[in-house]
């Protein structure tokens, strides 16, 4: 086998700085095409409503449509950027979670991936863990 001349790490660096490029260098315009034809989260009907179909981001009238692109725009703009560990949790085969831990009145927020046979319970448990760890001071 060949060796490369480039490091696994050198890898997620290209990729951490490719994955930040595609939101700095986002398009406006690029934004309102891509939310036209999305349901929007919140108004999507009970799964047993056999058949039913939620409301997407075009039905709306246009001035809040056109607010709403604004806002999504803004938040592109102002997202953190956590590329370099998007990149690294994937390459370790960690799946994020949508547990998190709020500490000091929103001051700090620890998130969690986890492997991905790792049990909801277990998950579960190690989140009480921490946050037990964190309000007892160790």
């Amino acid at each position: 086998m060949t060796e490369q001349p480039y490091t696994d790490g050198d890898l997620r660096d290209e990729a951490a700085r490719q994955l930040a490029s595609l939101v700095d260098d986002h398009d406006f315009m690029g934004i309102g095409e891509q939310m036209a034809d999305s349901e929007i989260e919140s108004l999507l009907p009970p799964a047993e409503a056999d058949g039913a179909e939620g409301t997407c981001w075009g039905d709306l009238d246009r001035a809040q449509f056109a607010d709403a692109q604004r806002k999504i725009d803004d938040l592109l703009t102002s997202a953190v950027d956590l590329s370099e560990w998007a990149v690294n949790l994937g390459a370790d085969s960690l799946q994020a979670s949508e547990q998190q831990l709020n500490i000091g009145d929103g001051r700090a927020r620890i998130h969690f991936a986890f492997a991905p046979d790792m049990s909801e319970a277990d998950r579960r448990d190690f989140v009480a863990m921490i946050a037990a760890a964190v309000i007892t001071g160790g």
